[in-house]
């Protein structure tokens, strides 16, 4: 096994080596090599920071991830891993001196351990040598046992049974897969069902022994699919009690939110107790004061709605009494974390374009705003300071700290500066207008690189999906602003009604009215930035969305059909009513028109694209793709037919191995050749 090499850097803007980039405008190129950031872990004593460093192997069309480190204080950078097999989800053992981590360098994934004195990096040992993959790792306060999960056979009373019926079902000649109609998701995101659960597992840290069920029999996700992680569970402050949020299936399993908090011994000797059981909507993220008599945690109030605002809820464990602090906030946070003396928690949230990160007061729910600007992500607690993720929209995630009653932040991480050195990025402008029902809208115009006064530039009008989304202060892999203003191209995005981060009644506004006001808000959100900003050339303007973004170009084409010179409609629902019986979160849908379709045929119908497709004449770019089952790809398939029959220049762009967004490499390289080659055709007429 090759020993990972120690490399320290005094210099961060020399510790990444890479070509410096010759001067040109920004790129898709440099979107997909461009290193990521993820899960910053502080020591226990918070002076070194261990993270996670993803770079793009354009050669074999993946990401790879490794480990680096930091001191707090930006100095000292090391990388720990660099095994060809990718290392992931750092987590520190208590004494500070090793780091317990991911890697499939086996393999398989399983736990490795890492140590990390103040010698450099040591020789990784393997620490689990399970025969199933491991995911999802976190280690107890006083450093005993390791939690994670597995994917099983719910009714497979140990881990070997679950890899024998694999192995038994991998010599099957036969294809088919009979799914029984209480289940609950047959096909999810991008995967058919095998009839496996993520289950939560612990395990001594010496990796010996065999692994505890604490979800065992339950017909349930531990973490939850397809996004949940180790934030969905959480060690008491004595490593004695661990709790979880689970759903637990059936045949509601596809129309239901109802996420509880279930706690459970941490060795697994006894089945785990629901803690929410009153909430019928979504509890999870749960969070212990370091003294261990207080648990936080989220919690939404309407059943079946997604997007609700999360509440923080605090229990005393003593009693079990609750109550909820920063209540008048009517922000929705994301995460929770304690500071040492349990006085303060510190989340963030999407707020006016921006997600800042807050500290709350948790005696008397203050909210205080301690880094204002950018998208705050993944605060964690580092002695004194608070360090987190920031980026914005001319810059990818860097490693910050920040006192933890605020004050200047510091940037301690640089590992894109010498890549995006003479790299030219568009300049931002956030505002603000009258909207539809006289409320304030607000949205970004973002200049085109090498912008010159006295020239016009062509639009590209970006629709963000969700609905419930925003277009804030952040550097975005798929939809980035900065790939059409490197292009020179200007970018308008409108924060229509259904966005985040304005007040839970404005995201709810959307709610059976889809093609209502978000259409009014998009309207006059364009006459405002063309007002604004005479250089725009608003009589060459491309509207361009996925997801509900999509729905809305859809919608666009037969509500708003003499507007744009060109149209691209990536993963848009064509029509509501397949779109119902076809997807697979059914909650969604039963949300945002009131009910099944049988049941609010009228509701899906108001704003149904399908049913205006006499006026469409826009030429149109469909993108979509083979593994998306939230929308699935039959919708992309009747829009182009549509264009194709009546004679609209068109064309389809299908990438058979993509789910609901576009993530290899080498395909969101096509996908933004193709899109912008769709604008220049139109909109530059040189091209055209």
């Amino acid at each position: 096994m090759r020993k990972p090499f120690l490399v320290v850097f005094s210099m961060l803007t020399t510790a990444l080596p890479a070509l410096a980039a010759e001067p040109h405008p920004f790129n898709v190129r440099d979107l997909v090599t461009l290193k990521r950031i993820s899960d910053p872990q502080p020591s226990p004593k918070g002076d070194r920071i261990a993270f996670v460093l993803r770079s793009t192997d354009l050669a074999a069309n993946k990401g790879r991830y490794d480990l680096w480190m930091v001191n707090a204080d930006g100095g000292g950078l090391v990388q720990l891993t660099t095994d060809p097999a990718s290392d992931d989800n750092p987590r520190w053992a208590p004494d500070g001196q090793s780091l317990f981590f991911l890697s499939s360098r086996s393999g398989s994934n399983q736990v490795w351990r890492l140590p990390v004195g103040a010698g450099g990096p040591g020789e990784p040992v393997q620490v689990t040598h399970l025969p199933l993959d491991v995911s999802n790792l976190t280690v107890s306060p006083d450093g005993s046992r390791l939690a994670f999960s597995l994917e099983v056979y719910v009714d497979c009373p140990t881990v070997a049974c679950t890899r024998e019926r694999l192995d038994a079902k991998a010599k099957e000649k036969a294809s088919g897969q009979l799914y029984q109609g209480d289940v609950g998701f047959f096909r999810h995101w991008d995967a058919w069902s095998t009839g496996l659960r993520n289950h939560l597992f612990t395990l001594p840290s010496s990796g010996q022994g065999d692994p505890a069920d604490l979800s065992r029999g339950m017909e349930a996700d531990v973490p939850s699919r397809p996004f949940g992680g180790t934030e969905e569970f959480t060690f008491s402050a004595d490593g004695r009690t661990v709790v979880f949020t689970a759903r637990v299936a059936g045949r509601e399993e596809p129309w239901s939110t109802n996420f509880d908090l279930y706690s459970a011994p941490a060795d697994g000797s006894a089945a785990p107790r629901n803690l929410t059981s009153a909430n019928l909507a979504w509890d999870t993220q749960p969070a212990f004061s370091p003294d261990g008599k207080t648990l936080a945690y989220l919690a939404m109030t309407r059943p079946g709605f997604e997007a609700d605002r999360y509440h923080i809820r605090l229990r005393d464990l003593a009693t079990g009494q609750e109550r909820v602090i920063a209540e008048p906030w009517d922000r929705s946070p994301e995460g929770l974390v304690f500071s040492p003396d349990g006085r303060t928690l510190y989340t963030v949230a999407t707020d006016v374009g921006q997600t800042p990160l807050f500290a709350i007061d948790v005696a008397g729910g203050k909210v205080t705003k301690l880094v204002a600007e950018g998208h705050a992500r993944d605060p964690k607690v580092a002695g004194g300071r608070i360090v987190y993720g920031l980026d914005t929209l001319t810059s990818p995630v860097e490693l910050f700290t920040v006192g933890r009653d605020g004050g200047r932040p510091t940037q301690i991480t640089h590992v894109n500066q010498e890549a995006l050195a003479g790299v030219g990025m568009g300049e931002p402008e956030h505002f603000s207008f009258q909207g539809a029902n006289g409320d304030t809208v607000w949205g970004w115009i973002v200049k085109p690189v090498g912008f010159q006064p006295g020239k016009r530039y062509p639009l590209a009008f970006l629709i963000h999906g969700g609905p419930q989304g925003s277009f804030s202060n952040e550097f975005h892999y798929r939809w980035n602003p900065q790939t059409y203003a490197g292009a020179g191209y200007a970018v308008v995005e409108i924060d229509f009604h259904g966005s985040t981060g304005y007040g839970q009644a404005f995201t709810d506004a959307i709610r059976k009215d889809w093609g209502g006001k978000p259409l009014v808000d998009l309207q006059k959100g364009l006459e405002a930035a063309l007002k604004r900003s005479p250089w725009i050339d608003g009589g060459r303007a491309c509207a361009l969305g996925a997801s509900y973004g999509g729905f809305m170009i859809d919608w666009i084409q037969g509500n708003w059909p003499d507007r744009f010179q060109c149209l691209v409609a990536h993963d848009g629902t064509f029509d509501q009513r397949m779109m119902y019986y076809s997807t697979e979160e059914l909650w969604f849908p039963e949300w945002e028109m009131g009910g099944p379709y049988w049941q609010s045929a009228t509701e899906y119908e108001k704003f149904n694209p399908v049913n205006a497709v006499d006026r469409w004449k826009t030429p149109m770019l469909v993108v979509h793709s083979g593994l998306d089952y939230r929308i699935p790809v039959t919708q992309g398939i009747a829009a182009f037919n549509t264009l194709q029959r009546k004679g609209i220049p068109s064309q389809f762009l299908y990438f058979p191995d993509e789910n609901h967004w576009v993530l290899k490499p080498a395909n969101s390289i096509l996908w933004h050749d193709t899109v912008l080659a769709w604008l220049d055709r139109w909109l530059k007429p040189a091209i055209k």
